[in-house]
Formats: structure tokens, sequence, C-alpha cells
């Protein structure tokens, strides 16, 4: 009678339970899994490209711009608060010719016919709001400093504007009545605070009313109103 040992396979002392289970089948080498095609975007790239074009071309024109002069007035030497212009307080430089404000060399013989609304030192690229009136307004008048207190006086008074000066009291000294005009068209030169709301500024009034208004001044019943437009 056969053995039924003889039927079984050989497995070289390894029995069937004891081999290695089937490994996961891989695929071919140099093959990988499909993937969803990359979705183009041909306006998005133009929009790029454009935005980086404008932005150069921006640049480049701030650098040609920037190397462009323009001449315009320095003033050469101190010109005092209502002093006029002369030549020689005016010379010509070369600025920027944007991004700055200032006078135009070719209008320096205008600015001839003005008086300076503050000091000015020398070396001051020269701007509209440092000069004022015409000099011709201020010939004949006199340069007279009041004080004004506290509520007399407008909070925004400043050089070259025009103001209406008032006795606000009776005074037999001062020849003044109460509320009555004194000086009806001043010329403010200079305005230097004291504190408080008081001042005590520079007006160019007419000789007839200049020891009026001293008077008023040192009594403390002057008033000063801003006139419509009358500033400089």
């Amino acid at each position: 009678m056969a053995s039924d040992r003889g039927t079984l396979p050989r497995t070289g002392g390894v029995s069937v339970d004891q081999q290695p289970p089937w490994g996961e089948p891989t695929l071919p080498a140099g093959r990988r899994m499909p993937s969803a095609p990359r979705e183009r975007k041909p306006l998005l790239a133009v929009v790029a490209l454009m935005l980086i074009l404008v932005g150069g071309a921006g640049a480049g024109l701030l650098v040609l711009r920037s190397g462009q002069k323009a001449a315009a007035v320095e003033v050469s030497q101190q010109v005092n608060v209502g002093q006029q212009f002369t030549a020689q307080d005016l010379t010509e430089v070369q600025v920027p010719s944007t991004g700055l404000s200032y006078v135009p060399w070719n209008e320096a013989g205008q600015v001839l016919n003005f008086v300076a609304k503050t000091t000015i030192l020398p070396g001051t690229l020269l701007t509209n709001s440092m000069f004022t009136t015409s000099a011709n307004s201020l010939a004949g008048k006199d340069r007279v400093g009041i004080a004004l207190k506290a509520g007399t006086m407008p909070l925004t008074l400043e050089a070259g504007d025009q103001v209406e000066l008032y006795a606000l009291a009776r005074s037999d000294a001062c020849q003044t009545v109460p509320n009555s005009v004194v000086e009806p068209d001043a010329q403010v030169l200079a305005v230097s605070s004291t504190g408080a709301g008081s001042a005590l500024i520079t007006v160019a009034v007419s000789p007839g009313t200049a020891g009026q208004l001293l008077c008023a001044s040192a009594a403390g019943t002057l008033g000063a109103v801003l006139l419509p437009g009358g500033s400089g």
C-alpha cells in the first residue's frame, strides 16, 4: 500500500502553513496613476504681464522727472517784514520741477512790487505765502505796534491781513468815543502772541491815526476786526 506521504509536495522542510503570504500586486515600472490635466489661464498671464509693464513704465517716468530742473527764486539776503523786495534780494536757483512750491524765476520781476509778509532769511526758497500786498499801498503810512487783549481780535489774525481798528471805550486823553473806528484799513505786518489769546501786532496805518491807536492800545481799549477778503 502506497503511503500518502509520497503525494505531498516537497517544501524543503517548510510546511504550507509557514509559507509567506503573497505580496500586493504592483504597477509596472515607469507607470503612474493618471492625473487631471492642468487648467491653463492665459488671461491671468496677460494681466500679470500688463501690470509688470505698467510698473516698469511708471518707475522709469519717476526717474526721468527726478532729473528735471526748473529755475526758481531764492532770497539771497535777509528781507524784514513789511520790507519791499529789491533785485539784490533775489537770486536764481535750480530746483526739482515737481514736488516743490516755489515762485518761478520768470516771475521775479513781479515780486519787486510786493513786501515781505514775514522776515525771510537768506537761502530761503520764495513761495507765494511769504509776500503780500503791493508796496505802493504802504507808501506814506506809519508802522505802529499795538497790543490787543483776548476777545478783541480774531484768533486767526496773521501777517498780510487787512483789519479795521476800533476804540472800544471813551477816552478824552485819546480823543476816542465808544465803538468808533480809529483806522478803517490797517495792514497787519507782524503778529506776536503773548499768550491767553492776547497779541502784539505791527500795523501800517495813516499818520493821522497813529497817535490815537497808540493811546487806545496803552489804555487797553483797542479792538481789531478782520476785513472780508483782507488776507494776503
